[in-house]
Parts: C-alpha cells; sequence; structure tokens
C-alpha cells in the first residue's frame, strides 16, 4: 500500500497517515458503510469524508485519550483491534463498554463542547481511522437519521437502552444493569447460516450482507455442524491457507458449543470463559441435534454491562507483572461488591470468582515459569499440576484470603528425584510469592507448594495419603480435611484423578478412618450458647468475635466433605454442590442437606460483605455490629449444623468413640 505524507508526531511516538491516494479511501469508505451510522449515508458522502481521514496505529494499553483531555479534531472508528471505554476512579478505571471492529467512540467533541468524559485505552494492538468532526457536522446537518443516531449513541453514553439486542436475541435489562443470572435471552430472528459445501467467498459475502461477524455451518435439518467467524476468515483465508473457493467444511471450527434458548446471560457468560470460545449457538433442545434457533457472541455481551469478568480474565492471561495481577484482581473484587450488593447468587458469584482466581494463578505460574526459563533452570518436561487447596479447592474463595497449594509431578528415577523435584519447588516458591504480592498471604501453617512436603512425585502423594488414612491420628485427619479438597488449576489433569481413584481405593476397607474424619467434622461446638447467644471467642486477637469460618462455616464443609468421600463421588469440591448431591441420592434426608446447602450460601455471602466492608479476610466480627435482621439470618443457618452433628454421629457410631 502506498502511502503519502506521512506524519510523525513526536509528542505521542504514534504515526498518522495522511491519505492522498485515491485507493485508500475508497477502501475506506466501502469498510465503514458496512456499519452504523456510515450505514445511512450516500456512497459520495462516504468518499468525501474518507479522503480527509486519518489512519492511526496505537499499542497495546496505549491512551488514545485521557478523562478530562480538551475535545479532539476527530472522532474514532475501529479499523483492527480492541479498544476499552473506562471511568478513572482514584486510580481504579471502571469498564464502561468495550470497541471492536467498526465500532465508533469519541463522540462528545461532536455534540458537545466539553472535555472527554471517559477515558479510551487500547486493550490490544490495534488500527483506527480518525474522521474529521467538521466533514461529520456537515453531514449532520443535511441528514437527519444519521443525526439521530449520533444523538442517541451520545446520550447513551454508559447507559444502555432498556432493551437490548444480543445477536439474534432480546433482553430487557435496567439501566446500567451488570451481568446477572435471571437476565434471560429471548429468539428474536432466525441466524445465519449455510451448508458445508459453501466456499469461502460466499460465506464472507453472506456475512458482510447480513452484517454479522460469525456463520454457522448446518446440514439439511439445520443442525449445527460448526462455525466460521470473522476471525477465521482472517487465519485461514485471508492468510492463505484456504483459498476462496474453499469449502467452509474444510476450516470450520467444530464441533459447535450449543446451548439452549431459554439460557441466562449468566451462563452464556461462564460458558464463554470456561471454553475460551467467542460465539454460542443457540438451539431448540441445547444440543447439536436440534435446529439452530440464533448466535450469541462476545461482544454482543460485553456491550450490554461494562464490569465483565470475562474482560479480567483475558487482561489476566495478558499480565506480565505481579502488579498488573494484583490491580485487576482489585477490579474483579469490585464486581463481587456489586454482585453481592445485588444479591446474585453465591453460585453464580463463587463461579465467577474461582475462574477469576485459576486465570491470575495460571498467569503467575506462566509468569514464574519465564523467569526460570531466562535464568538458565531448565523444565523437566515432565506432567505435573499445581492444585489448589482449601477454600480455593473448593471454589469457594471470594476473597483474597491465604493460600492453600500443592503440586504434583509424575514418577521420575530415584537418580533425577532431587533435581527434578528442587525445579519444582523453586517454582513453586517463585508462584506462591507472586500470589502474595497479589495479595493472597502465606498460608501461616505453611500449606503451600513450596513446603518440600507438599512438593512430590505421584507416588509420593499416594504414600502420603496412605499413610494419613491408615493412621488417623488427629493431625493426619486435621491434614485430610485440607488435601482432600484438591482441584488441579494449572496442568496436567490425570495425575489428580489418579490421586482420587487411590483415596476412594483407601476408603473401601478403612471404615476407621471415615469415623475419625466424621468424629473431627462435630468437634467445633455448636454456634450459639444456650441463650441463642453468638459463640465468641474468649479472649486474643479477636476476643468478643464471632469466627465465622471455625464455628459455622467448616462444620458445614467437613460433614459434606465425609458425606461425599462415604459415598465415592469424586469431581465434587464445592460443599454445597455436595449437600445438592447428597439431596439427590439420599431422599429421606434430601430437606436437611437442602437446608444445608442454603445455609452455607448464606455464610459464603456473609462472610464476604463483613470482608469487603472490614477490608480483610471477613472470618471474624462483632455480632453486635449486625442488624437485627442480619443475626436472625445467621441464626437460622445454624440450623442444618446441630442436625447433621445428630446424622454423622448416628451414621459412624460416634457415641462409641466419643
Amino acid at each position: 500500500m502506498e502511502i503519502n505524507d506521512l506524519c510523525h508526531n513526536s509528542t505521542s511516538n504514534i504515526f498518522y497517515f495522511q491519505l492522498m491516494d485515491n485507493a485508500i479511501p475508497t477502501r475506506i469508505a466501502q469498510f465503514i458503510k458496512e456499519f452504523p451510522p456510515f450505514d445511512k449515508m450516500e456512497d459520495e458522502q462516504l468518499v468525501s469524508l474518507s479522503e480527509t481521514a486519518r489512519v492511526k496505529y496505537v499499542d497495546n494499553e496505549e491512551v488514545i485519550f485521557r478523562q478530562g483531555d480538551d475535545p479532539s479534531s476527530f472522532i474514532y472508528v475501529v479499523r483492527e483491534g480492541g479498544i476499552r471505554i473506562v471511568r478513572e476512579n482514584e486510580g481504579a478505571d471502571d469498564l464502561i463498554d468495550t470497541c471492536d471492529e467498526g465500532d465508533l467512540f469519541g463522540l462528545r467533541p461532536l455534540l458537545a463542547n466539553e472535555t472527554y468524559q471517559l477515558s479510551a485505552i487500547a486493550s490490544e494492538e490495534s488500527l483506527l481511522y480518525l474522521f474529521r468532526i467538521d466533514g461529520l457536522q456537515e453531514i449532520i446537518s443535511s441528514d437527519p437519521e444519521v443525526s439521530w443516531y449520533l444523538l442517541q449513541s451520545y446520550a447513551a453514553g454508559p447507559k444502555k437502552a432498556k432493551k437490548e439486542k444480543i445477536g439474534n436475541q432480546t433482553t430487557y435489562l435496567n439501566e446500567g444493569d451488570h451481568l446477572t443470572e435471571i437476565q434471560s435471552l429471548e429468539r428474536s430472528k432466525a441466524p445465519i447460516t449455510c451448508s458445508k459445501q459453501t466456499i469461502a467467498q460466499d460465506a464472507a459475502i453472506k456475512m458482510s450482507d447480513h452484517r454479522v461477524g460469525s456463520i454457522i455451518i448446518v446440514d439439511d435439518k439445520k443442525k449445527p455442524l460448526g462455525i466460521i467467524t470473522d476471525r477465521d476468515l482472517r487465519n485461514q483465508v485471508v492468510t492463505g491457507k484456504y483459498g476462496l473457493n474453499a469449502e467452509v467444511g474444510d476450516f470450520m471450527t467444530s464441533p459447535v458449543i450449543t446451548v439452549s434458548r431459554d439460557i441466562t446471560l449468566a451462563d452464556v457468560q461462564m460458558i464463554m470463559m470456561k471454553n475460551r470460545i467467542h460465539h454460542l449457538c443457540i438451539t431448540e433442545d441445547g444440543t447439536s441435534m436440534s435446529p439452530v434457533m440464533g448466535v450469541i457472541s462476545e461482544h454482543d455481551v460485553l456491550v450490554i454491562q461494562g464490569n465483565n469478568p470475562a474482560i479480567f480474565i483475558r487482561e489476566m492471561r495478558r499480565a506480565q507483572t505481579s502488579s498488573d495481577l494484583k490491580k485487576i484482581r482489585e477490579k474483579a473484587e469490585s464486581l463481587l461488591f456489586k454482585y453481592l450488593k445485588r444479591e446474585v447468587s453465591i453460585g453464580f458469584i463463587s463461579n465467577i470468582m474461582s475462574e477469576v482466581n485459576d486465570a491470575l494463578i495460571s498467569r503467575a505460574i506462566e509468569i514464574c515459569q519465564k523467569k526460570l526459563e531466562g535464568q538458565g533452570k531448565e523444565d523437566p518436561g515432565l506432567k505435573w499440576s499445581w492444585m489448589a487447596l482449601g477454600s480455593e479447592g473448593r471454589e469457594e474463595q471470594l476473597l483474597r484470603t491465604d493460600q492453600d497449594n500443592a503440586l504434583v509431578f509424575e514418577d521420575v528415577n530415584e537418580d533425577k528425584y532431587d533435581e527434578v523435584k528442587g525445579y519444582y519447588l523453586k517454582l513453586a516458591q517463585e508462584v506462591t510469592q507472586v500470589l502474595n504480592e497479589c495479595g493472597f498471604e502465606y498460608c501461616p501453617a505453611d500449606m503451600m507448594a513450596s513446603n518440600p512436603n507438599w512438593c512430590m512425585s505421584i507416588s509420593g502423594w499416594k504414600d502420603q495419603f496412605a499413610r494419613w488414612m491408615q493412621t488417623p491420628t488427629e493431625k493426619n485427619v486435621m491434614y485430610c480435611t485440607i488435601f482432600f479438597d484438591f482441584r488441579v488449576v494449572f496442568g496436567d489433569q490425570s495425575l489428580s484423578e489418579a490421586l482420587a481413584d487411590h483415596i476412594f481405593d483407601l476408603i473401601d476397607d478403612n471404615f476407621l478412618f471415615l469415623v475419625q474424619l466424621a468424629k473431627n467434622a462435630i468437634m467445633n461446638p455448636p454456634p450459639l450458647t444456650f441463650f441463642r447467644n453468638f459463640v465468641v471467642e474468649k479472649g486474643g486477637e479477636h476476643k468478643d468475635d464471632f469466627d465465622i469460618k471455625a464455628r459455622a462455616m467448616m462444620p458445614l464443609a467437613d460433614a459434606a466433605r465425609i458425606l461425599v468421600l462415604s459415598a465415592k463421588k469424586p469431581n465434587i469440591n464445592n460443599t454445597f454442590q455436595r449437600f445438592d448431591y447428597m439431596a439427590t441420592i439420599e431422599p429421606n434426608n434430601k430437606e436437611l442437606y437442602e437446608q444445608a446447602a442454603d445455609a452455607y450460601e448464606i455464610l459464603m455471602r456473609y462472610r464476604a460483605i463483613q470482608g469487603l466492608k472490614n477490608n480483610n479476610s471477613g472470618r471474624y466480627f462483632n455480632p453486635e455490629e449486625l442488624t437485627k435482621m442480619e443475626r436472625l439470618n445467621l441464626r437460622n443457618s445454624f440450623k442444618p449444623i446441630n442436625e447433621l452433628h445428630d446424622l454423622l454421629k448416628v451414621r459412624y457410631r460416634l457415641n462409641l468413640v466419643l
């Protein structure tokens, strides 16, 4: 491409291109005419506007304009990349919107003679088209439809209209609402589809004609076979890997992930995060065996809400330092507060925060691996896993409490063991330090992978679990309550599956171990005194405070663990999910288990609220500071604890050993 009159702005270190070649304005006009409000303009207007346009390249995290800056002479359109629009608030950025290909931003100077009220920052390397405001003002004065669109966009600002389009769906929101599980989707228009024999060029034309970013490949019964997105066309066709005449079936992404048409926006968000995808296909029954009903894109979801955990996770995956990770985690905590305030279910919140924590831990590990590589420390190249323990292992760590983690690696020859363990210990020390810098305190009892006792081969862990279970002393049982809630956050899943199988094999012939585990589960006294007052600490740093973790949450978590272990049900770590499972297999105790699950959710909510309120872990608080209704709700949540204790005493014959 030949670009004349190259100008360099030395103050911003950004290149601007004055477009003099007629071919270039034509290409710009062809691009913008696919997007509002340019799609409402005449061809002559588009060309005239494009002739004075500039192209601006920005680096990742580069500021286009800052909140409070004087207005520019241009408005901006994203050609490639992504821009986030944020409100800066005492050093913390609140995400208001995201802009990608074809999106317009920076309208304030066009319609109001005021400084920018928000900041625009590049989320990745991006290419922008800049259009002169005076050129647009001429069009606005003569074209009411364009004027109306721009006025609507400006007036909406960060708040969205109450009725929003989500791809081919419609949802109804309150202004400023965040994504919650009660916002459901309703089908409106048919999705854009094609057969797998369609050639790439025809599929691209169809997507362009309908102004969509994806096309679903279907069979003759309209059942989804795969999906192609704008990104696929860029990566597969534009790069030359496939020709314009290649059939889409040759390079489509398959299978496509499908959901039912009554899915909530919260579920959409979770599925996209877990699978690292940007589009979902809606079918009649939620499976690929029924006809396609619609498509939802990540961008569709993002335009509805500002603070989006998917964006936090994406930022974490690109973070380079512990400082970057800490800032993003703090933003997630502000979202946690909003979720709690809106009384979003704890099940949804814990899923979201677990995904955020997992992304943070995974990125911390990658950063530390790269650091060791730079120091010349060679990765052994083995299967290994980083395991979260305790509340993070149970996917219940809403706040940044202390660390509980472990590391397991595959077996090696004895002569290599010390060298291999030395590498993983060094890695664990680096990772736990980064996590500490992110606000996760070191475990006071050193239950971390950086401790040689908790960084071992798979055989070492199996032997250790066997010793604990075959000699169930008080200390060994305590270890089991911590380590048996392990969950792989990073690395090879098969190692943890082998450990879980080993535990259940050992349980088969060891009723005594279950008895000791049940005995440990009822050791904490009931949370209320005879006079229904909270049992508070009698001395020490937390004198007269209530310990919600030890007095209320752990009795429920311990009971759920022993019950699920006895039922030999793997892969359920979360406490209220464990109770939900027990309710399905023991109908006679269903009511008790459901009450216990509800109680645990209430306790998690109260602990998180107290922690955010007091800027701590939320474990200790003064009951006198609670409202009467809060004290009543907490007291009611304690009721299942006594009943569970009675159940465990009978089931494991604890009256004979106590």
